[in-house]
């Protein structure tokens, strides 16, 4: 998995003053942070900030979220080891490598063919084989592996794409930002319990549109 290399103090400043700091207490999601090497997954002129409490962006109009947000997303879903996670937006691989660094198994779906290429090239790098990427309409999720103990959105559709909710397993979870381009969002976690879902608020947030073929 990821190694300690001499940019371990940033990340513990991040976790300890942006992340735990700010509620997140989960031990699996703290120690992924710590582990993970984030600035491997920004471009090389943004490398500086890597650590910084800000997102940054990637390329092609899209951006790697700012560390607590990734957190407080990857918290929301209670990851375990050996769940199965859908992540529909790669982005860059942050979220996917946090989520494989706990011992998740991570199907990552992204719309840009280029970061998706990006995004596996540096996951392989890393050495996680728990990662699966490909390019494809996230708005259709990814059946085949389907059902997923969670679900993760890193894009902001308008409304909840149906395809994801009938991919949640039951008592699985969803968050995702939903609302209206470039305004604040509605970040959701989404709960299905028999069957029904169950829908509620957790934060205000900003993301960048959910984009389809």
């Amino acid at each position: 998995m990821a190694c300690q290399d001499n940019r371990q103090n940033e990340r513990e400043q991040m976790v300890q003053f942006q992340i735990q700091n700010r509620g997140i207490s989960d031990k699996l999601v703290l120690d992924a942070f710590r582990n993970v090497e984030r600035h491997k997954f920004v471009p090389e002129e943004y490398r500086s900030m890597a650590y910084e409490d800000t997102p940054l962006p990637i390329g092609y109009g899209q951006t790697i979220s700012q560390p607590y947000i990734v957190a407080f997303m990857t918290e929301s879903i209670k990851p375990q080891e050996n769940m199965k996670v859908l992540e529909i937006g790669t982005g860059s691989g942050y979220q996917a490598a946090i989520l494989a660094e706990i011992g998740c198994e991570v199907y990552s779906v992204e719309i840009v063919d280029e970061l998706a290429k990006q995004a596996t090239r540096v996951i392989k790098s890393l050495n996680y084989s728990n990662v699966y990427i490909k390019s494809g309409d996230g708005y259709l999720g990814w059946e085949e592996h389907s059902p997923y103990d969670a679900i993760i959105v890193t894009a902001a559709p308008e409304s909840i794409p149906a395809p994801l909710l009938e991919q949640l397993k039951d008592n699985g979870r969803l968050i995702i930002p939903v609302g209206p381009q470039y305004q604040t969002q509605e970040l959701r976690l989404i709960e299905k319990v028999n069957g029904k879902i169950n829908s509620k608020v957790v934060a205000p947030v900003r993301f960048v549109p959910f984009i389809r073929k």
